[in-house]
C-alpha cells in the first residue's frame, strides 16, 4: 500500500491481480508496444467525449502503458516500454502510483471524477500538480476470462461535468473495445 505521509490516505490500491494480468496481456500480445488500432480507438474516445486526452491503458506491477493514446496536438512518444517523455510530447509510460486507472482496475468499476480536487483521496495524486489533471473518466477493460486487463480513460485539465451520460459512454466504449480485443484474439479482426 502507498500512503501519503501527511494525510495517511491510501493513494494507490494493492493490486493482487497484476501477475495474472501481465500473463494474460502477454498471451494476447498487448501492453508492451503502441498499437495503431488502440491509438485510433483513443482518438475516437476523445471525439465522443470531447476530452483533450484519452488512453487505452494496460497496467502491470510497476507501471502503466498507454498502448493507445490521443493528445490534443497528437504529440506523444515512444515505441516500447523504454520510451520516455520528450519536450512537447506525452510519454506512453506512467508510474503505477500516478493517476486513477490503478483504482479502476482494482475496483473493477468505472470512476467519474468531475473535479479531482473535490475528492481528498484523489486530489493529492501526483498527476494533479505535475500534469495539471483536474477531471477523469475511466472504465475497466474486463475480458472474457474475468481479468481486468486495463482501462480506457479520458482526462482534462479543467473540471468537466461528465454526469450519468459520461459514465454510460465510458462503460459502453469499454465494452466496445473488449469486443474488438476478443475479435482480435479469435482471429476475426
Amino acid at each position: 500500500m502507498t500512503y501519503d505521509p501527511t494525510g495517511h490516505l491510501l493513494l494507490t490500491p494493492v493490486d493482487r491481480e497484476a501477475p495474472v494480468r501481465v500473463q494474460r496481456l502477454r498471451q494476447l500480445g498487448m501492453g508492451e508496444r503502441p498499437d495503431p488500432a488502440f491509438d485510433e480507438f483513443a482518438h475516437k474516445l476523445a471525439e465522443v467525449t470531447g476530452a483533450p486526452f484519452s488512453m487505452v491503458n494496460f497496467i502491470d506491477e510497476n507501471q502503466q502503458f498507454f498502448a493507445g493514446l490521443h493528445t490534443p496536438d497528437g504529440a506523444h512518444t515512444g515505441s516500447d516500454l523504454n520510451a520516455a517523455a520528450v519536450s512537447g510530447g506525452v510519454s506512453r509510460i506512467m508510474a503505477r502510483d500516478h493517476g486513477y486507472c490503478p483504482h479502476v482496475v482494482v475496483r473493477r468499476k468505472a470512476l467519474v471524477l468531475e473535479d479531482v480536487c473535490d475528492y481528498p483521496r484523489f486530489a493529492g495524486n501526483p498527476v494533479v500538480d505535475e500534469i495539471g489533471i483536474r477531471s477523469y473518466l475511466g472504465a475497466p477493460l474486463i475480458d472474457r476470462t474475468g481479468i481486468a486487463l486495463g482501462t480506457i480513460c479520458v482526462v482534462d485539465t479543467e473540471p468537466r461535468p461528465w454526469g450519468r451520460a459520461g459514465l454510460e459512454t465510458i462503460k459502453s466504449m469499454a465494452a466496445e473495445l473488449i469486443e474488438q480485443i476478443h475479435r482480435r484474439e479469435d482471429g476475426r479482426f
